[in-house]
């Protein structure tokens, strides 16, 4: 009997979270994984099953998302890269695929991830953005909002921005770096960027949606220090809506990979 090889195929995938109830499968509605799965599946001829670096909620964005799965079939990574991509929706791009070491695991592995939450501020919409930011026509104090950055830095317990009624081994959290600047392409669209080991779900949106009620003058950057340290989501404003968060990159460390396709150095 010939030895049946299985290859670990690791994914960089990108999409527009628009039409869909998130990354992870769900009973009802369409999903990114379930859709990347089911044109594996069709491409490869047996199941397959994603194993991503973490799960995006409804309406959220990826430019790099990471995701793996083991095949026994030895279809070529250029086959398998241009069969999905001719057969994935628009709003779906899987734009590196790589045959990676047996041990890799897309979430176990994943070391840090860095999120863009993206905040239109003007006066007037832009339609053009709508899906991708979060509109703030009042005025933001942008100086309030970067002093509450420190706060976040280190191993924190965010109990107090984590999603309410969703359980969690433990609510503390190590983020390594923050940023928050106007975009030299657009001074009106205000760029959140956070970089962290791992975040729980709505944490982020969280995180902002109190950043801009500093911003607007309703929370002092004391208050804000007071809702991190109450560690009690109660106490917290809303969250930021989801079409403005962005997972940007999720960091590996020492992947042995055996061959990629394309060769060429991908920017997205």
């Amino acid at each position: 009997m010939a030895e049946v090889n299985i290859r670990n195929i690791r994914l960089f995938i990108a999409y527009d979270g628009t039409n869909y109830l998130g990354w992870q499968v769900q009973p009802k509605g369409p999903t990114v994984q379930g859709v990347i799965q089911e044109v594996l599946s069709k491409i490869l001829g047996h199941k397959v099953t994603l194993k991503a670096s973490g799960r995006t909620d409804a309406g959220v964005h990826a430019l790099h998302q990471v995701a793996h799965f083991l095949t026994t079939s030895d279809r070529p990574l250029e086959i398998i890269f241009k069969a999905l991509n001719s057969l994935l929706p628009k709003d779906i791009s899987v734009w590196k695929v790589e045959e990676v070491d047996f041990k890799f695991h897309a979430q176990k592995h994943a070391y840090k991830k860095t999120y863009v939450y993206q905040i239109y501020n003007y006066p007037i919409k832009n339609p053009l953005l709508r899906l991708y930011s979060w509109w703030v026509p009042e005025p933001l104090d942008l100086e309030a909002m970067k002093s509450c950055l420190p706060l976040i830095i280190g191993e924190k317990d965010f109990a107090s921005f984590r999603k309410a009624g969703t359980e969690v081994k433990t609510t503390v959290r190590t983020i390594y770096q923050t940023t928050l600047e106007r975009s030299l392409e657009n001074p009106n669209m205000i760029v959140f960027t956070i970089e962290g080991r791992g975040f729980m779900r709505y944490m982020v949106r969280n995180l902002v949606g109190a950043l801009v009620e500093v911003g607007k003058g309703r929370l002092t950057v004391e208050d804000f220090e007071n809702i991190l340290n109450a560690k009690d989501r109660k106490v917290a404003p809303p969250p930021a809506p989801p079409q403005g968060l962005i997972l940007k990159k999720v960091g590996y460390l020492d992947v042995k990979v055996l061959e990629s396709y394309p060769s060429f150095e991908v920017k997205i």
